[in-house]
């Protein structure tokens, strides 16, 4: 996969009913490059009439849709996940320009957003009731049946892939599709859409691009019974509260994370700066859910790891997103940018230590942009607010310990149970350590991958259900028993 220069500027239309069409009120989104500043295209404003409209070609759609069989409705997926790999490197031109993510982290995106498709269409033949022992005289059985139209609203961090993932199992499972991308990085959805019209029948998925209101009427809209959302706690449960005043639906949350990494004392020092600096995610700015962006590290290897990851941040490439040797791309808003500058402030104040980062990089090609070094804070407390709340940044929080109850209790004192990672060479106290965290996805001696069919999700206010396996295909339908009497 390549960049192609001619695809920029891109002006964008919403999918309704099989036709890209603008926004009824006329009123654009303008896209800008996050490492440049530059305008780089267009999409509509959405507003709750268009998504009424899209909902109504939605409702319209389905059922023909769920009266396919699954293999049919695999077959329609398998081709859209072809016509995607054809114009990967459009996918891939947008996707780096309009979140300002390196080209080498897209390429991957753009192979997992068609292989969750694929993969999906294969899992669809799973959509299977059961039979329950009874009587002589009577027969139980269970049947699955998709929910109608489902909402999904994405973030802005994975734009294409999130966008494919969102729509593979609904759809498989017999579901219309009304998609909201995130409106700071749209561009690739509408791509997404213009494939999506030729190769899926009208009104099967529709894609409305546009801010709050779009979302809010997504989330409010009587006939969505079925929703699923990836962002911020705080979306999160206005999400559950706005939905409640209208209807009682069933809502899936992937939201934050502040996650916690234990290194033991007879863990490599090395191996855990290495893992500690892949797990903070990096090459994402820090801009991802899951990254272990607090990290425990035994009084007995301490001082070692903080010298090693000091170095090996400081060697991160920053740069040029389109480049294959940058390392690290752009943060993906000024807003955004702000906030992280703000957080290195409040860490500074509260007494943390500064060894890595901590400001914008100077220089040639940082003129414009926004840019942010990788920053890493040590001698931090539980206490403070860098190791409190999830910042959504390239910030690594490194803490010190001795008793292995109190890390745990540290571990789990967040508001957040997305994921963690152990690294020890005793397999007993790794999964000793691993039963008491109360966090969703556990890694042990790893960072980061994630493996198909392996369920993904948080506890506590990181968020609700599991995706990424057969648990989120079964969460795109309702089972319906039946008892036959003989």
């Amino acid at each position: 996969m390549k960049r192609i220069d001619n695809v920029l500027p891109a002006t964008g239309k919403m999918l309704i009913g099989g036709e890209l069409c603008e926004s009824l009120s006329g009123n654009w989104i303008e896209c800008m490059n996050p490492a440049t500043e530059d305008y780089i295209g267009k999409v509509p404003s959405g507003t709750e009439a268009d998504v009424a409209c899209a909902v109504k070609a939605a409702e319209a759609a389905q059922p023909a849709w769920a009266e396919l069989s699954v293999a049919q409705r695999a077959d329609h997926l398998h081709r859209l996940a072809d016509a995607l790999e054809m114009r990967a490197d459009e996918l891939l031109t947008l996707e780096v320009a309009d979140t300002g993510n390196s080209i080498t982290g897209m390429r991957g995106d753009i192979s997992a957003c068609i292989d969750r498709l694929r993969y999906f269409a294969g899992l669809g033949y799973e959509l299977q009731g059961h039979t329950i022992p009874g009587s002589v005289d009577k027969l139980s059985l269970t049947l699955r049946e998709p929910y109608g139209v489902v909402g999904r609203i994405v973030a802005f961090n994975h734009p294409i892939a999130m966008a494919t993932h969102g729509i593979a199992s609904p759809l498989v499972a017999g579901n219309s599709v009304v998609l909201k991308p995130s409106e700071q990085c749209p561009l690739s959805a509408t791509l997404l859409g213009e494939i999506a019209a030729q190769v899926l029948p009208p009104g099967v998925l529709n894609i409305v691009t546009g801010g709050v209101e779009v979302g809010s009427s997504l989330v409010r809209h009587p006939r969505v019974k079925r929703l699923s959302f990836v962002g911020s706690v705080r979306t999160g449960m206005a999400i559950q509260r706005s939905a409640a005043e209208v209807a009682v639906k069933s809502i899936s949350l992937e939201l934050g994370g502040k996650n916690p990494f234990i290194a033991f004392p007879d863990a490599s020092p090395d191996a855990v700066a290495d893992a500690a600096v892949a797990g903070m995610n990096f090459i994402w700015q820090g801009q991802s859910c899951s990254s272990t962006s607090r990290l425990f590290v035994h009084d007995a290897i301490h001082d070692e790891v903080v010298s090693l990851i000091a170095r090996k941040v400081k060697a991160i490439r920053i740069g040029d997103p389109f480049a294959s040797d940058t390392q690290m791309g752009a943060i993906n808003s000024r807003a955004h940018l702000e906030k992280i500058e703000q957080y290195v402030e409040i860490g500074k104040a509260a007494g943390a230590r500064l060894v890595a980062g901590g400001s914008r990089p100077a220089g040639q090609g940082f003129e414009k942009g926004f840019w942010f070094e990788p920053t890493v804070f040590a001698d931090v407390r539980q206490d403070m607010r860098i190791a409190q709340e999830e910042i959504f940044g390239p910030i690594l929080s490194i803490l010190r310990w001795s008793d292995i109850d109190e890390v745990i209790e540290l571990a789990n004192s967040v508001e957040y149970g997305l994921t963690a990672a152990v690294w020890t060479s005793d397999i007993k106290n790794a999964l000793r350590t691993a039963k008491r965290l109360q966090c969703g996805y556990i890694w042990v001696n790893g960072v980061n991958t994630q493996t198909r069919g392996v369920p993904f999700g948080g506890f506590k206010n990181s968020g609700t259900g599991r995706e990424r396996g057969i648990e989120e295909l079964y969460s795109y339908t309702e089972e319906k028993s039946l008892q036959i009497f003989l």
